[in-house]
């Protein structure tokens, strides 16, 4: 068996849906679109996308000649959030349901470096990454063949659809690179015409500013005004672009326990609640001690616990619920500015909802 046979076939044992080999340099396609949507501002405030190291990988490895680009699909047995229309409970994005993508695919990845290391022998140079390092993983993940660059600028698999997670093992190892895939988004804008907030302002261009991902995950202060009614129940991240993709309509499920929705019956969360579609009156009720315990190892403490009440007193407002007005009262005394301006601001949008 080849080496990049071997990869393959050992890449799946070890639970990844897609393997192949990209070629070290990123295209000059890609490369020249990264920097046109950086000179328009459309990274807000991840100037980590910024890092010139995304241009070349020599940078992070001299030595490399490939990169193994892995896939790892984190769709489970559960309902889409356009189909999940309850205004009492908050939507957190299908991918933060479980545990940690990047420990999960992380030790898998370390895993594969071992075997291919006692494969190849003595000499094998490799780093690896799991959307924590400066690479442009879209790009590379097209060049090795894994799924073509959609409109929504998520990467989508003919086979698998969108729902999968990328990681990277850079190597000095010379390996024969996978074949792109076409685009197949044909006339297509489902996603276009979806997204709530126009974030999607043309075909295969997104404002990160616009999005509602970046609000609920990447900003750590305020949200401005005007985006906050436009954020609907969503308190960490949004599915609504892969939701309405024709390419996830058959998309396949994950059996892997990790990418499961977790229990969230801690404390003050009811034993039913879980990270799907969770009641927004038990996310709010959490203490700072309850939330870090409930979203141990999981993506959601990313915007930490008063980002997270943040997004939780916005989508309470949005809901038009006054059951939720006592709690937003409470919070509207929070010790913390952040908690306190976005819990009055949904107490003013629940009486503008009743007054319309």
């Amino acid at each position: 068996m080849d080496l990049k046979s071997w990869l393959r076939d050992a890449a799946k044992r070890l639970g990844f849906d897609l393997c192949d080999i990209a070629p070290a340099d990123i295209d000059a396609r890609n490369r020249d679109r990264y920097l046109w949507w950086l000179d328009r501002g459309y990274q807000g405030e991840m100037g980590y996308m910024k890092r010139f190291e995304r241009q070349d990988l020599r940078t992070l490895l001299p030595s490399v000649r490939s990169v193994i680009c892995v896939a790892m699909n984190y769709n489970t047995d559960h309902a889409l959030s356009t189909e999940s229309n309850d205004p009492a409970r908050g939507w957190v994005a299908r991918y933060a349901w479980g545990d940690d993508y990047h420990e999960v695919m992380r030790d898998r990845l370390k895993k594969l470096v071992e075997e291919l290391g006692a494969r190849v022998g003595p000499g094998l140079e490799t780093r690896i990454y799991v959307d924590t390092g400066p690479l442009l993983e879209h790009a590379l993940a097209w060049a090795a063949g894994l799924g073509w660059i959609a409109k929504n600028t998520c990467l989508i698999n003919e086979g698998i659809g969108s729902w999968f997670l990328l990681g990277e093992v850079l190597t000095n190892l010379e390996l024969a690179s996978g074949i792109p895939a076409p685009d197949r988004c044909g006339t297509c804008t489902n996603c276009l015409d979806s997204c709530p907030t126009g974030a999607i302002t043309e075909p295969y261009v997104l404002d990160a500013t616009r999005c509602i991902s970046y609000y609920t995950i990447e900003v750590k202060g305020a949200i401005p005004q005007p985006k906050r009614s436009q954020m609907g129940r969503h308190v960490f991240g949004c599915d609504i672009c892969q939701d309405v993709c024709p390419w996830n309509r058959e998309a396949p499920r994950t059996q892997l326990s990790e990418f499961q929705p977790r229990s969230l019956s801690l404390g003050a969360i009811d034993s039913a609640a879980s990270a799907f579609n969770p009641p927004l009156e038990r996310l709010a009720g959490l203490s700072a001690a309850e939330f870090q315990l409930a979203f141990r190892n999981s993506p959601i403490l990313r915007p930490k616990y008063r980002g997270f009440l943040r997004n939780v007193a916005v989508a309470m407002g949005n809901s038009g619920d006054e059951k939720f007005r006592p709690i937003l009262e409470y919070l509207a005394e929070h010790s913390d500015l952040l908690i306190r301006e976005h819990a009055r601001w949904a107490l003013d949008r629940l009486t503008d909802s009743h007054e319309e």
